[in-house]
């Protein structure tokens, strides 16, 4: 048998092994009372592994059910730094009622598979497991060593996945030196066919922030001057609609710059969100980087009709720009003032430079696939489970290939009702993904 048909066996192995995946609930709610937790998706991934002969790490990380599983292929060149390779298990919640299908069915149809988790993220998984699995039965020895790493509890902040391995089980990733997962890899159109596929070199910071508010608690039908839910909610108001200035990272200007190069397209300063919103669907995220973001998602006060209550809260879900942190907190305690309550869970931005033998490698195996194509950095507007690995000085990357159709609105599907991921687009990303492991 020829390696472009083993290749290919590998490819219609990473459709199946996602649809699996997408089968298994692995919802993370943020509360350990009702999420599903990553334990029946981390036997499956360990089950895949040591089938074929990997011997595996498996670990519950600080909760019941969050549990993470971690294999290492060995390189030819055990000198050279390792490559990181990562995936979370967890997915957020879904609506069933809102889909076109069943968000846990796995379905194949239409030319994708459908299902929570689709592109975020277990098309990558199902991607980089089929590859794991492809290399060990074929005798294939990648250029150094790769440690594949299956997370838990990314979408609630890896307190029990990444976060918790690289504080307790900083060992499992010993000589890593460069990561990839999530949210880079995918192509955009531009403009006469001609497809950019944007890596990801940088994240914004997360904080998800309570706001609380105390005031005087009394009966709802006498005259109050001090009313926790209308100081919170002023507070609120005032916060949401408030803009952060705009600044242009570096890695920002160097996408607009490719864009330029590619189009022709000007991004003048005194008008970059309108030049920005010529990119289409993609002008959501890239916009989301011009300027910090907070946005209210939550409030909670109160507990009946006519009793106005001591207490009021809210969570924002802010994030912050590369270096933007200490001017952050200025304008937000000029915008909340002294009087309410602020405390958080914080994230730090992430950001790498677009050059060096990595970048080279996966650029070089998206153009053997799609010729005529071009790479870009881009910053995510989000954040992945690159902000733990970076504490071990791993440098890190969204490199998640996915070449896909040119109507497909691909940001609105992360979060989102009805994710899919084009079958197409699954196969092309597992020979990307072959071909960079084979030079990285």
């Amino acid at each position: 048998m020829t390696e472009p048909n083993l290749i290919d066996e590998a490819a219609d192995e990473a459709v199946t092994l996602t649809s699996e995946l997408i089968r298994i609930d692995t919802t993370n709610t943020g509360d350990p009372a009702t999420l599903a937790g990553e334990r029946e998706a981390a036997e499956y991934v360990a089950e895949k592994l040591t089938e074929v002969g990997y011997e595996i790490t498996y670990v519950e990380s600080g909760a019941k059910s969050r549990h993470n599983v971690i294999a290492r292929l060995a390189g030819a060149d055990p000198s050279r730094g390792a490559l990181l390779v990562h995936g979370h298990l967890d997915v957020v919640p879904a609506d069933p009622s809102e889909w076109s299908v069943h968000p846990f069915s796995g379905a194949v149809q239409d030319g994708y598979v459908w299902g929570r988790g689709a592109v975020d993220m277990k098309d990558m998984v199902g991607m980089s497991l089929a590859l794991a699995r492809h290399y060990k039965r074929h005798g294939i020895v990648p250029p150094r060593d790769i440690i594949f790493a299956f997370l838990a509890d990314e979408e609630a902040g890896s307190q029990y996945g990444a976060q918790w391995l690289v504080e307790h089980r900083p060992e499992l990733f010993e000589g890593a030196t460069e990561a990839i997962s999530e949210v880079g890899g995918f192509s955009i159109t531009l403009r006469d066919n001609v497809r950019a596929y944007l890596i990801e070199t940088a994240e914004k910071g997360i904080r998800w922030m309570t706001l609380r508010v105390r005031g005087t608690a009394g009966h709802g039908s006498m005259l109050h001057h001090d009313n926790a839910v209308t100081k919170l909610s002023e507070a609120v108001a005032r916060l949401g609609n408030h803009r952060f200035p705009l600044v242009l990272t570096d890695s920002v200007r160097e996408f607009l710059a490719g864009v330029t190069e590619i189009t022709g397209w000007d991004f003048p300063e005194d008008d970059i969100e309108g030049a920005v919103a010529k990119l289409g669907n993609i002008s959501r995220m890239i916009g989301a980087t011009l300027r910090d973001t907070a946005n209210p998602t939550m409030l909670n006060a109160g507990y009946k009709a006519n009793v106005i209550p001591s207490t009021a809260e809210a969570t924002v879900d802010c994030r912050i720009l590369p270096g933007r942190v200490e001017a952050f907190n200025r304008e937000l305690d000029e915008i909340l003032g002294p009087d309410i309550e602020k405390e958080w869970l914080e994230l730090p931005p992430v950001e790498t430079t677009f050059d060096g033998a990595l970048v080279d490698a996966m650029s070089a195996a998206v153009l053997a696939e799609d010729p005529g194509a071009r790479t870009l950095p881009y910053m995510l507007s989000g954040g992945t489970d690159a902000k733990a690995f970076q504490k071990l000085g791993i440098r890190n990357f969204g490199f998640a290939p996915l070449k896909l159709p040119d109507d497909l609105d691909f940001s609105a599907l992360f979060h989102g009702v009805d994710e899919r991921v084009p079958v197409d687009a699954l196969k092309f990303g597992t020979r990307v993904l072959d071909r960079f492991f084979r030079n990285a």
